[in-house]
């Protein structure tokens, strides 16, 4: 079985952890439908029908009296006793209504039932519009029917009015708190009779329609609204579950990292001690120090041994440079430096190597450059990468030039630009990143790990400078490493201070003249 990437791996398990999240939501929305009144969520039934108890609730006094003032209003035209005993009734029906509601607010969300609860409020709320519904009952003990005709509807139209905005987010109660009275109010008027009395009736079913389409309005309104805080929080707890596992996620690369750091560091230091024995007897073996080798062929593959011990021993500092960079523990040597005296030396270096391959080494300077505050190893660390880059991937008879001048801001830069093949843009994140390498370096017998450029990034960013690569297939590369203003050792200009003479001689003067 093939082996898989670590992130490919974590991008799977990614995806199924997201299919099961998805499928778990989809069971948990169906089953939360199947177990609603009304055909959402019964999250949401509890919802509504809490914001429903707590307008029964809060509206019980206003109501009681408005019931006193219905009754004292109604006692100019039926008996007082009647406008009592009705507004006793209507009083009582919706304390047992409030009664219900204290009951549903005592019990915890965990133990709610939607369809036992809706049928004991659509119960009470029957009984409430039933007692409202008495208010017909006036006309059998008013003397004047045509005068109580106007006040019966009006009456009924506040009622409907009423409880159709209490019961608004219950529109099972909206309905049975207001038809009663509706129904029998409109009847009454009808067998009253005359045009107005008709009138009216019709009136009164037509606001008992009104009122009970606004409640349902209301009752959309409020559902939507439940409806987008759940989103709402759905989407908060789904960031806050994402932000926990990123910091976790963090927390694992981190401890890796460390653990990677630690162990390139270790194994680096364990691999110099004998590569450093292997070099040192083969380029004896090369340099026949001890007598001239029997086999010729000795000879080639001692220096073969010594160049392989070298390349490795190359890569293993590189990678003990990278580790202590990311670990945070490469600390700069810092002192007054010469660019240009370290880009010298370095072009000296390379000069050989570039001569093997036919390769024009050409280098400029600017004038009067002053010194940097720097690591003098560093730095020249960046100036070999970069030569060593630009002679590695140019090929035979090419040019490769070496630049040092100021920056725009004042800085001091280096530049190395050759003419190879170039880099493609898609390649360039690949190419300064640790351990990438493009496209024509794996093609290339030349070998590396990848770590030149990335060391030199950090080396930068440790000196607060920049590094910028640029590139353009079939036409060359150029890297420029750029120095702060504020690591640049101007000459300060010389103080001069005018000095009075001494007064002694001020007065010796005086005493002259």
């Amino acid at each position: 079985m093939p082996f898989e990437p670590a992130h490919q791996a974590d991008v799977r398990s990614q995806m199924g952890r997201d299919l099961r999240r998805k499928a778990q939501r989809t069971v948990f929305d169906a089953r939360q439908k199947l177990t609603s009144s009304s055909g959402t969520r019964a999250s949401f039934d509890f919802e509504l029908l809490d914001e429903y108890a707590d307008s029964r609730i809060s509206g019980a006094l206003v109501l009681s009296v408005m019931f006193g003032i219905l009754a004292l209003f109604s006692s100019l035209w039926v008996p007082l006793f009647a406008a009592a005993a009705w507004a006793g009734i209507v009083a009582a029906a919706n304390v047992g209504v409030v009664f219900a509601c204290r009951r549903f607010k005592r019990i915890h969300p965990s133990q709610f039932n939607a369809g036992r609860w809706t049928a004991t409020f659509i119960t009470v709320e029957t009984i409430y519009g039933v007692a409202w519904s008495l208010l017909a009952l006036f006309s059998l003990v008013a003397e004047n029917q045509l005068n109580l005709a106007v006040v019966m509807f009006a009456i009924a139209l506040i009622g409907i009015a009423a409880n159709a905005v209490s019961t608004r987010t219950l529109p099972g109660a909206t309905l049975m708190s207001t038809l009663p009275t509706a129904l029998t109010v409109a009847i009454d008027l009808a067998v009253i009779g005359g045009t107005l009395n008709w009138s009216l009736a019709a009136v009164t079913i037509g606001g008992e329609i009104f009122f009970v389409y606004l409640a349902r309005q209301l009752h959309a309104s409020e559902l939507e609204g439940i409806t987008h805080q759940a989103e709402k929080d759905a989407l908060i707890n789904e960031l806050e579950e994402a932000r926990q596992m990123s910091d976790e996620a963090r927390r694992h690369a981190e401890q890796a990292n460390i653990a990677k750091s630690q162990f390139l560091a270790t194994m680096s230091h364990e691999l110099r001690t004998p590569l450093n024995a292997i070099i040192g007897f083969s380029e004896v073996l090369k340099s026949e120090l001890l007598g001239p080798h029997n086999v010729p062929q000795y000879k080639e593959y001692a220096g073969d041994i010594h160049s392989s011990g070298q390349h490795l021993l190359n890569l293993i500092n590189e990678l003990l440079d990278l580790s202590r960079i990311e670990a945070g523990k490469y600390e700069l040597n810092e002192e007054a430096v010469a660019l240009i005296d370290i880009a010298e030396d370095c072009r000296r270096m390379v000069e050989i190597r570039a001569k093997a391959k036919g390769i024009e080494l050409s280098f400029t300077y600017g004038t009067n450059l002053p010194k940097l505050w720097g690591d003098e190893r560093a730095i020249r660390q960046v100036v070999l990468n970069l030569l060593s880059n630009a002679i590695k991937f140019t090929p035979q008879s090419g040019k490769v030039a070496l630049m040092v001048s100021r920056s725009t801001d004042g800085g001091q830069m280096l530049s190395v630009r050759d003419n190879g093949p170039g880099i493609p843009e898609d390649e360039i994140a690949t190419v300064l990143s640790s351990f990438g390498q493009g496209s024509l370096a794996q093609k290339t017998a030349e070998q590396g790990a990848g770590l030149g450029l990335p060391i030199v990034q950090k080396i930068m960013e440790l000196h607060q400078g920049r590094f910028d690569l640029f590139s353009k297939l079939r036409f060359g590369t150029e890297v420029i490493a750029t120095f702060p203003r504020a690591r640049v050792m101007d000459a300060l200009a010389p103080v001069v201070e005018r000095k009075e003479r001494l007064q002694i001689y001020s007065e010796a003067d005086g005493t002259r003249g």
